[in-house]
């Protein structure tokens, strides 16, 4: 990225102020960085254990198996899932708060024994899938908001910094070597101003 200056004081002042803002905001974004880097390892290991439990429960689901198909799968439902929103490193994310289920009236005399731990098991199984889903889509955001987050990083740091400091120093340069011009232009003209008096007395 080719940055656009002119030789001259103006050009000079702006660009050093934009150099100034980039050095400052450079460790602000670093930390960003890093704490969505640390997040994101967090919440991997919170979807590894989720996934870990999510097996563990349809384990126990299928121990059961020859039993479901006397089960009235209308008997529960998902009603209402309860979200929040949190702010990571300046990400907002989706929170799972709460999850509500509806139990539609069983007869206790009628139904087997095993259909409260059955229902039970449900809900557990169902709570445990959507908070993986929510614990994907956090991850998602995050993952997403660290590249940025480094993309930027890179682009003061291997771009834009060096690049402004080299146009400094080009302008400072230029400027210098003008100044030199016209100090010599200065003693060249006085010299020849001194050989014209002395030839004239």
């Amino acid at each position: 990225m080719a940055i656009k200056f002119q030789y001259n004081k103006t050009s000079l002042q702006q660009l050093e102020k934009q150099l100034k803002v980039r050095v400052r905001t450079l460790p602000i974004i670093k930390n960003k960085e890093s704490a969505l880097r640390m997040e994101v390892k967090r919440c991997k290991g919170d979807a590894a254990a989720l996934d870990a439990r999510l097996e563990k429960e349809i384990q126990a689901y299928e121990a059961m198996f020859a039993l479901w198909n006397e089960f009235d799968a209308s008997l529960i439902k998902v009603s209402d899932v309860h979200l929040g929103v949190k702010k990571i490193a300046g990400v907002r994310v989706p929170l799972l708060e709460n999850v509500d289920f509806e139990i539609r009236p069983y007869s206790l005399f009628n139904a087997p024994k095993w259909y409260a731990d059955g229902l039970n098991l449900l809900k557990s199984l169902a709570h445990t899938a959507i908070e993986r889903e929510f614990i994907i889509a956090k991850l998602n955001l995050l993952e997403h908001a660290r590249k940025k987050t480094t993309q930027k990083v890179n682009l003061f740091e291997k771009v834009q910094i060096p690049g402004y400091q080299d146009a400094l120093r080009k302008i400072k340069r230029f400027m210098e070597d003008e100044e030199n011009l016209s100090k010599s232009s200065q003693k060249i003209m006085k010299s020849h101003q001194e050989k014209r008096k002395e030839a004239e007395a």
